[in-house]
């Protein structure tokens, strides 16, 4: 399984962006997926997670209200719209995928891992 996550740049206070990520390869029938972001200095954190079939999503607390997660299954591709951003929100955001269906917080859960893209907001 691969994942290719794209989207990340440099957006204003207050703008929007949507971050994407495409899995390929042997995802299996059924698969959760999920964002996670690592600020300078600072240790991963989860962001959103979304169950295979998208009737169950979590977020964390700092980004809920503002982000929302999204999967297209035919696409094998999941967002991250991020509405009204924060510099707190600066970092370089992972997607990460289970083959379990289940979504989670917790990064152990997840197995596979995209390269990241980095998310830069300006006040």
């Amino acid at each position: 399984v691969q994942l290719q996550a794209s989207g990340g740049g440099l957006v204003q206070l207050g703008g929007s962006l949507r971050l994407s990520c495409a899995a390929s390869g042997r995802t299996s029938s059924s698969y959760a997926m999920a964002w996670f972001r690592q600020a300078p200095g600072k240790e991963r954190e989860f962001v959103a997670a979304l169950s295979w079939r998208g009737g169950s999503t979590y977020y964390a607390n700092s980004v809920k209200g503002r982000f929302i997660i999204s999967r297209d299954n035919a696409k094998n591709t999941v967002y991250l719209q991020m509405n009204s951003p924060k510099p707190e929100d600066t970092a370089l955001y992972y997607c990460a995928l289970s083959l379990t269906g289940r979504a989670s917080d917790e990064a152990s859960r997840y197995g596979y891992w995209g390269q990241g893209t980095l998310v830069t907001v300006s006040s």
